[in-house]
């Protein structure tokens, strides 16, 4: 039997207020993280490497740095029709924007009438994670189901933090009722102290998807999302299946990574994700070959470190250093310096993310801190010592202390 046909559309319209200032000039799939990447290429690396090259990314909040990232970094060769496109918010059906993502899909079902896929999968833009979409696809096919959600296990003491997947005691490939945030839910039979959470990852058939997103699109009592909508939707028509995220196995993947999810939707979350890309073993491994993961630097120039005399010698350790980086008689430790980052004589930068282009100087001081791009810490100037005094100066300071500066800022 032929492979049936595959549409990717993902869904990167998103406003992450929760990433202010990150997301104050960028969409948050747009976001860079991990010294070379944005958000947004892992989706596209998982999706690519699964062999799905026809793909749309549904845009929409403040994306224009989004869409130059794809249109630079993600060309493909069109003459076997494949391709990464970004498609605008386009007001097709009316004159408002995407009222969700649900709403995002019915307003572009243009794409899906033009394709004509067997099947779409749908993923989220703002996750950090390896994944095999096709043996998802496969599962779903054999399944005769008509949607299939993507789930990954978590404690049962965070089910109110995710929409939980309820599965049916008979057939636990299948669901029985999609709870947003319950405060209280049922462990897996296997595994009593978890639960299924979504990770906002669908595989659907194609004229189903249809069906429902224009269905609900004529409901206006409707939230008009994926996860809230269109998944109970199918719930209750008894053709929703789920894939156990454990299940997936990809090329390349370590016991201690294989199945890593992250949700990079806080400060505090972005902070710890970036930190688990540095242990010597690390949690998410970026060094995977076999998996690559894609994006657009090029032409930059190695990093270097340089001095070498007593008391003035340039090194990082335990830290990430992307290529164009310059440490000059400083110190880092614990950190994610993205590419064009200089950091100057006696100066010290210690378990912070620092973004492209940031200017450490002399004697200055970078403490758990992140620093969007083109920051200047001038001479002597300190971050992240001082919480109080850093609220005093306009920057926002996390529930776990970490000190987040906006873009542009000179910190005197």
């Amino acid at each position: 039997m032929a492979a049936p046909r595959v549409l990717a559309i993902v869904l990167a319209g998103g406003e992450g207020k929760r990433l202010m200032p990150l997301t104050t000039a960028r969409a948050k799939p747009a976001v860079p993280f991990g010294g070379l990447y944005r958000l947004v290429d892992f989706a596209l690396s998982n999706l690519v490497n699964s062999r799905y090259l026809q793909i749309v990314v549904l845009t929409q909040y403040k994306s224009h740095s989004l869409d130059r990232h794809i249109a630079r970094t993600w060309r493909m060769s069109p003459l076997l029709g494949n391709y990464v496109a970004p498609v605008p918010a386009q007001q097709r059906v009316g004159k408002h924007w995407y009222l969700g993502s649900a709403d995002a899909i019915y307003q572009c079902l243009n794409i899906i009438d033009d394709e004509k896929p067997d099947i779409v999968v749908v993923v989220g833009a703002d996750n950090i994670y390896r994944m095999d979409f096709s043996q998802m696809v496969d599962a779903h096919v054999a399944s005769g189901a008509e949607i299939t959600v993507a789930g990954i296990r978590q404690p049962i003491d965070q089910a109110d933090q995710f929409g939980v997947i309820d599965t049916d005691p008979e057939d636990p490939t299948r669901i029985r009722d999609f709870l947003e945030k319950p405060t209280e839910a049922t462990g897996l039979p296997d595994s009593p102290g978890e639960i299924l959470a979504s990770m906002g990852n669908y595989v659907v058939n194609a004229d189903a998807l249809v069906e429902a997103v224009t269905r609900d699109a004529a409901d206006g009592s409707s939230r008009h999302d994926m996860g809230g909508d269109i998944v109970p939707y199918f719930v209750e028509r008894g053709t929703a299946g789920v894939y156990d995220f454990i299940r997936n196995d990809v090329p390349g993947s370590t016991d201690r990574d294989r199945d890593y999810w992250r949700d990079v939707g806080t400060l505090d979350a972005y902070y710890e994700a970036n930190k688990d890309l540095i242990a010597v073993e690390p949690v998410f491994n970026l060094y995977n070959t076999q998996w690559p993961l894609f994006t657009g630097y090029t032409g930059l120039p190695p990093a270097k470190f340089v001095h070498a005399g007593a008391g003035r010698v340039g090194h990082a350790a335990d830290s990430i250093v992307s290529p164009g980086v310059i440490i000059s008689g400083a110190s880092v430790v614990g950190s994610v310096l993205s590419p064009g980052v200089y950091v100057h004589s006696w100066a010290s930068v210690a378990d912070s993310v620092l973004m492209d282009d940031v200017q450490v100087h002399r004697y200055a001081q970078v403490h758990r801190a992140i620093l969007d791009k083109n920051v200047v810490v001038s001479e002597r100037a300190r971050i992240g010592l001082d919480p109080e005094h850093d609220l005093a100066r306009g920057f926002t300071v996390t529930e776990s202390g970490i000190t987040v500066v906006p873009k542009g800022t000179i910190v005197d």
